[in-house]
């Protein structure tokens, strides 16, 4: 299993969260490479299906990185990404994809550091599970 190498699909939006890897990869800080970054303009526009599909295509994990609470560049659009998750993750355990399979949290422009770290915990998290396998029935 130490062979294994997760591959997690990451989107983040636009306006904080890209920033904030932006900003750890300018001070060259250690992003795990298996994270594959998806760029969006806000995590409230995070269609369910794209989590969907990313599990569906192969991912062991996703992560859905925006701007803190009162902080959206829309307003609203972060409430309405948490909205949705508790939903989707609820869908998802019923798919039989665990829990730690499926995060969503907040980073702004200026953390860096703190992108890093949960990068680094969610790969973590995946190696422990293990390759995803999803159930047929």
């Amino acid at each position: 299993m130490e062979d294994f190498k997760p591959n997690i699909i990451g989107f983040l939006c636009n306006w904080c969260a890209y920033s904030g890897a932006d900003s750890a990869a300018r001070a060259e800080m250690q992003i795990p490479e298996n994270i594959n970054i998806v760029r969006v303009m806000c995590s409230g526009r995070i269609d369910p299906q794209f989590v969907l599909q990313a599990f569906k295509e192969g991912a062991d994990g996703v992560l859905i990185l925006g701007c803190h609470p009162g902080d959206c560049h829309y307003k609203e659009g972060n409430y309405n990404a948490l909205r949705w998750y508790a939903l989707l993750k609820e869908t998802l355990e019923q798919f039989g994809i665990e829990e730690g399979r499926f995060v969503l949290d907040w980073v702004s422009a200026g953390e860096g550091d703190k992108f890093v770290r949960i990068t680094r915990d969610m790969v973590t998290k995946i190696k422990l599970l293990g390759p995803l396998t999803l159930r047929k029935d």
